[in-house]
């Protein structure tokens, strides 16, 4: 960001919490609220009673094209603050609100204790103590946090330090911190009420010396100011905020449109629980969707249809289809209300694919990432969508983006290709899009797929289901309704005990491979337990009145070598089925693998302790 769209300068503590009481300076409907407790707050007074530094505070001025929906720093009251934004809080939020409610209003100051209970506040300096003289009062500390009604007490109930009226304040020597910036009449009381009392004139001195040493400090006091200009563009402000924020938590690109499109009177994040409901009560596939893919989905389209209709004429990021932070940014209220509903449809579309391959789950979706532009394109597509020609060329794209693991890293770039591309594809204008000429799939992976954090675990899964497997003990295929019922998973085919009991034992890295798992139901894998193959073999062809062939023809449906099973030989099963397993990789994909079996991983990392897998 060049120097031209910011500056520097410096006010006036005073003058920074008089606009913010005026409304002249308020917050950017983004910011999230006021957080700080009672230790953060006496803190901070403290510091500026010596002078210390508190930090910057970042501003935003208003009236440029990036447009927020603004609103009051908590504390102020609306009927006192009549005035229109000229400045928006990014940073200096925590630090602004707590000078504000404590130097600027009567009213108690609402916050929380250490543990986040709920208690509110009044704040006061302990005049003798912030010039270096012995205080009577416990501990010395220069700024004291007392109740609501300014009575502190001890555990027994009994009152310690009354503050409830002025009187009780000069006897005590606190001053209230909310007279901060209007002290000369409590100053001038104070000199009343100990002029009869006390003859030497100590206490003339005090306030003397308080007014100089801390009252002074405070009206001098000045805060850094870094104020971006009107011209800083949404994505800058973005960036900026993200680097600048000191609570730790990132400014999302929703929150900031929820913002932007605030302006115009549109409440995003309603229209978004309200969708996100819809989806997700129907869809268990979907339950991972965010609000940001939505939006990105939202934006692949708007991007596409604003370079359509030509309103670009050269190829500049506005021009281009996309969903990269800056796009997703650059969507007006208008786009949105366009496409929100289109896209809902997408995904709801999408929900039916993934029911199609078998993906019921939102755990189970090998990349949530990739149902971005597979919405968009659903939408785009509409009915061409439909045929089964149409179905096996989306299907082929997803299982080469999922068996290929190409939706690992940053997808923004991938989204603006696969968008496009699979509408070709699906139409007849395309051969193959990047992300299909790009896959591959390696056989000695099958090796190092050992937990459901790997898209191409998952991705395995489903597949197996989807050609056609079927339960080990009712025989019937895994479809959706057996699937929720019966509680189907991934269970171990050679049990984990049977391995480890071995002489010499099996090595994790070898039983916890997908080449040695399947689709399982849990009474199944009661059965299971941990018996050899050929034990619990023998009590399913019981428990299923039927002959070791005909479960036999059940695990073939699995792609398991029935024969390797029922002898116990697991190296030659393992060898076996990895074999078939590439065969059904290759069949999704609908190109070779590479067949390099022999391939030795030595990277492997066990099982994670919270493994939900009991055979």
């Amino acid at each position: 960001m060049s120097d031209d769209l910011f500056d520097t300068t410096k006010r006036p503590v005073d003058g920074l919490l008089a606009g913010i009481k005026s409304g002249v300076i308020q917050l950017p409907d983004f910011q999230r609220g006021w957080v700080w407790d009672d230790e953060h707050i006496v803190s901070l007074l403290e510091s500026m009673s010596k002078s210390f530094p508190i930090g910057a505070v970042m501003a935003l001025e208003t009236g440029g094209s990036a447009q927020f929906k603004a609103r009051l720093v908590e504390g102020v009251d609306p009927a006192h603050a009549s005035q229109s934004p000229e400045t928006l809080i990014l940073d200096g939020q925590q630090r602004l609100t707590s000078l504000y409610q404590a130097l600027m209003t009567r009213r108690a100051v609402d916050t929380r204790d250490t543990k986040g209970k709920r208690w509110r506040r009044h704040y006061y300096f302990d005049m003798r103590a912030n010039v270096g003289q012995p205080s009577p009062h416990d501990g010395d500390s220069p700024v004291r946090s007392v109740p609501e009604d300014r009575m502190v007490k001890t555990f027994r109930g009994d009152v310690a330090l009354d503050l409830s009226a002025p009187e009780a304040e000069f006897a005590a020597c606190m001053f209230p911190a909310d007279l901060m910036f209007d002290s000369k009449r409590w100053r001038r009381e104070f000199n009343d009420y100990w002029r009869d009392r006390d003859p030497d004139m100590d206490m003339a001195a005090l306030s003397d010396t308080f007014e100089e040493q801390v009252i002074e400090r405070f009206e001098k006091y000045q805060i850094p100011v870094i104020e971006l200009r009107k011209a800083t563009s949404k994505e800058a402000i973005c960036v900026v905020f993200e680097r600048v924020n000191t609570g730790g938590v990132s400014l999302t690109v929703f929150e900031l449109l929820t913002a932007s499109f605030a302006a115009d009177d549109f409440q995003l994040r309603d229209d978004w629980v309200e969708r996100e409901a819809r989806l997700k009560d129907r869809h268990r596939a979907l339950e991972g969707l965010q609000s940001d893919q939505f939006l990105q989905a939202v934006t692949l389209l708007a991007t596409q249809a604003r370079g359509q209709a030509g309103l670009v004429a050269s190829e500049t990021a506005s021009s281009r289809v996309g969903c990269r932070r800056e796009e997703v940014l650059s969507l007006e209220t208008a786009d949105y209300r366009w496409w929100a509903d289109r896209v809902e449809g997408g995904f709801e579309r999408v929900a039916r694919f993934l029911d199609g391959q078998h993906i019921y789950r939102a755990k189970d979706v090998p990349y949530q990432s990739q149902l971005v532009p597979l919405a968009a394109a659903l939408v785009e597509l509409g009915t061409d969508a439909e045929t089964q020609k149409a179905q096996e060329a989306i299907a082929k794209w997803y299982w080469c983006g999922v068996m290929g693991e190409l939706y690992g890293g940053s997808t923004e770039t991938r989204f603006a290709k696969d968008f496009p591309e699979l509408v070709a594809l699906v139409r007849g204008d395309l051969e193959a899009t990047t992300t299909i000429s790009e896959a591959y799939f390696q056989a000695s992976r099958l090796r190092t797929l050992r937990t459901r954090n790997s898209a191409a675990y998952k991705g395995l899964y489903a597949l197996l289901m989807r050609d056609g497997a079927k339960d080990f003990l009712t025989g019937e295929r895994l479809e959706k309704q057996i699937f929720f019922g019966d509680s189907i998973d991934i269970h171990h085919v050679f049990p984990k005990q049977w391995c480890k009991a071995q002489d010499p034992p099996i090595e994790p890295a070898e039983y916890n491979s997908i080449v040695n798992k399947s689709a399982i139901s849990a009474r199944t894998n009661q059965i299971i337990g941990g018996r050899a193959p050929s034990d619990y073999l023998k009590r399913l062809d019981d428990k299923r009145e039927a002959s070791s062939s005909d479960t036999d023809a059940v695990l073939k449906s699995h792609r398991i070598p029935a024969k390797h099973l029922r002898n116990d030989e697991f190296k030659a099963y393992m060898a076996a089925r990895s074999q078939q397993l590439v065969a059904l990789v290759e069949q999704a994909m609908g190109k070779e693998a590479v067949r390099d079996f022999d391939k030795i991983d030595d990277d492997y990392v066990d099982e994670p302790p919270d493994y939900d897998d009991s055979a």
